[in-house]
């Protein structure tokens, strides 16, 4: 294929579908470019089912790999929030390196931001049981990773005694997410944006 035929999409995947190029029962990412000839195309990694926010989807299997490759750490930055509680301690925890099941994660940046009872953001809050009581309090902040291990961001928190209850990611590398893309909407990169990723 040659390189004037590849193609390069920012695409804000909602919360309820899956990161796949096609399933039976689930909605996947890439039945949002109805629109388009999807022949080829493929998301770039993956987010979970629940998580939200920013997701690359393209034709150019050589630039997926270059930028998925665990060598070349390109960070990810992650918004969250969490049941819990958030300590110094614990913040320190995510910086070193938080010790996972099945080896210890790469040293993080964590950014606290607000706190907030759970009632407050029940709307956007995922795997929450209504019998659980509201005034649960949760924080909010940041968290940036320089590699992909399944559920990373959820076991980090897990692992210094937090629960998410909402996750998006906002950026890879120096890309942030379009604030004007609604959920399930996409647009191409612009050359600018490619050229910050390494294309």
């Amino acid at each position: 294929m040659k390189d004037a035929e590849h193609v390069y999409y920012m695409f804000n995947k909602p919360a309820g579908c899956i990161t796949a190029n096609r399933d039976a029962v689930h909605k996947t990412v890439m039945d949002y470019f109805d629109s388009i000839n999807i022949e080829g195309l493929h998301p770039v990694g993956r987010l979970d089912k629940d998580t939200e926010g920013l997701l690359f989807i393209t034709n150019d299997g050589k630039w997926t790999q270059k930028l998925m490759h665990p060598e070349n750490h390109v960070f990810k930055t992650y918004f969250f929030w969490s049941m819990g509680e958030l300590t110094d301690e614990h913040i320190q925890m995510i910086r070193d390196g938080v010790m996972l099941r099945g080896g210890k994660a790469r040293p993080a940046e964590i950014i606290l931001k607000e706190t907030k009872q759970l009632k407050d953001i029940c709307d956007i809050a995922t795997g929450i049981r209504p019998e659980n009581q509201m005034e649960h309090p949760v924080y909010s902040g940041y968290l940036t990773v320089s590699e992909g291990k399944k559920h990373q961001i959820k076991r980090m928190l897990r692992a210094i005694g937090g629960y998410v209850v909402y996750l998006k990611r906002v950026s890879i590398g120096n890309v942030k997410l379009d604030d004007t893309l609604m959920p399930g909407e996409y647009r191409k990169l612009t050359e600018e944006e490619l050229i910050l990723l390494g294309k």
